[in-house]
């Protein structure tokens, strides 16, 4: 064996040995991290090493599985992606935002994660594998995403869109954003804070809607029932062992529920306004993320809400507002028409009166006369039937219905003739 060749054995395995130290380094640095971290090689990127951050975020049970079988459903910039192209080119790449799909079925999640990817090298230089170290910002991620959209809502009230499209918005945002599979749903109060109606539920089953619909606000009537009740939070981990749900577990067992997290939607008097409840298919626990979604977005229900009833409440006072004045304007077309009224009255009495000076002229030369004398400027050919006089002692004949007139319209007339009867043949006519 010559020097050389013998020299070159020995910085060979002085390379290995070091390399092997430095991913015995790196695993006992992040081996309790929250971070993750692995190495794998191959074209299917089968896992070596790995810590136990990245086992738990990635579902890996166990090394030796290849990511390209864990990880089937990978888009856009994916994980595999990237270490398809850390393995290709050699080079070293830091990603942010990284999605990748993890598990299969109801059990599926959106992760993401910052990523750092190494190239893996053997004694020659060639890429043996990839090395993988990244944080999970799939809360982050989710956070900005949901404080986005309550931006978004924020607007939608701010411009005073349909309370419906509102709350509608608002459950289908959480229910898309938030990692875990969960419903949400937003019951109304009654004016009267003792039953509860449907707002907002998009993903609930509409025969467990249309059955809580009109539920009764008290102690024991499920988490939205008792959360309205006592103006407080309940939490509902299992509603299969809880006795807040005896009345309606087999409705939730139908629904496909397991746990509901119920919370008042209170204005700023105190007054109730609705329940925001967050429902799962499994029983669970909220943690702190989940607390504080609901305290977000109670609050933004109860600004929509509360500003939905200042706008029902402003509608019904323009409405009010604008009956009073439909009233008075009304008034005012009646009196004017009274009064109107009232001047032809004065104006058609003013002419019988006329008419009744015209006539005592007459009569005075014709004391019976054979045709009406009240038929005015037109005349009337109509046999003269009664006499009427004033108290001024002016009297004349006319008519049944001319007579009529100036008995209405003439004050202090009265039927004087007795020679067809007078009054009595006025009333047997």
């Amino acid at each position: 064996m010559s020097a050389s060749g013998a020299h070159g054995r020995t910085a060979e395995t002085s390379h290995v040995a070091g390399a092997v130290a430095a991913e015995e380094d790196l695993r006992a640095l992040f081996g309790r991290s929250s971070a993750v971290f692995a190495t794998v090689s191959g074209p299917g990127h089968v896992v070596e090493r790995a810590n136990p951050a990245f086992h738990a975020a990635f579902g890996v049970g166990r090394t030796g599985l290849a990511l390209a079988d864990v990880l089937p459903d990978v888009r856009d910039r994916g994980f595999l992606d990237l270490l398809d192209e850390v393995r290709r080119t050699g080079e070293a790449r830091t990603d942010r935002d990284v999605r990748v799909e993890l598990g299969s079925g109801p059990q599926a999640r959106e992760a993401f994660f910052d990523l750092t990817c190494e190239p893996r090298r053997d004694a020659a230089g060639d890429v043996l594998g990839v090395r993988v170290i990244g944080v999970e910002t799939t809360s982050v991620k989710h956070s900005q995403r949901l404080m986005a959209e309550h931006r978004v809502l924020l607007e939608q009230i701010a411009r005073q869109a349909p309370l419906a499209e509102v709350l509608d918005g608002m459950a289908r945002c959480i229910e898309e954003l938030v990692p875990r599979e969960l419903f949400v749903s937003v019951l109304l109060a009654d004016p009267d804070g003792l039953h509860l109606r449907h707002g907002a539920a998009p993903s609930l089953p509409a025969f467990y809607n249309e059955a809580i619909d009109g539920i009764a606000t008290g102690e024991g009537v499920g988490s939205c029932g008792t959360a309205a009740h006592r103006r407080e939070p309940v939490i509902v981990t299992d509603i299969a062992t809880d006795p807040f749900w005896d009345d309606f577990r087999d409705l939730a067992v139908k629904a496909g529920l397991g746990a509901c997290w119920s919370t008042p939607i209170l204005a700023r008097d105190g007054g109730l306004l609705g329940t925001f409840a967050m429902y799962h298919r499994v029983p669970r626990v909220p943690q702190e993320i989940d607390l504080a979604i609901i305290r977000v977005f109670a609050g933004t229900a109860a600004l929509a809400i509360e500003r939905h009833h200042n706008e029902l409440a402003r509608q019904a006072a323009e409405a009010r507002a604008e009956a009073a004045r439909e009233a008075l304007a009304e008034t005012a077309r009646a009196e004017r028409e009274l009064r109107a009224e009232a001047e032809r009255r004065a104006d058609a009495a003013a002419e019988l009166a006329a008419q009744m000076r015209a006539a005592a002229a007459a009569h005075a030369q014709t004391p019976r006369p054979e045709r009406c004398q009240l038929g005015g400027r037109t005349g009337c050919a109509a046999p003269a039937e009664l006499k009427v006089a004033d108290s001024w002692g002016d009297a004349a004949w006319g008519c049944s219905r001319h007579v009529e007139e100036v008995l209405i319209h003439v004050p202090s007339v009265f039927i004087a003739g007795e020679e067809l009867g007078g009054l009595s043949a006025y009333l047997n006519r």
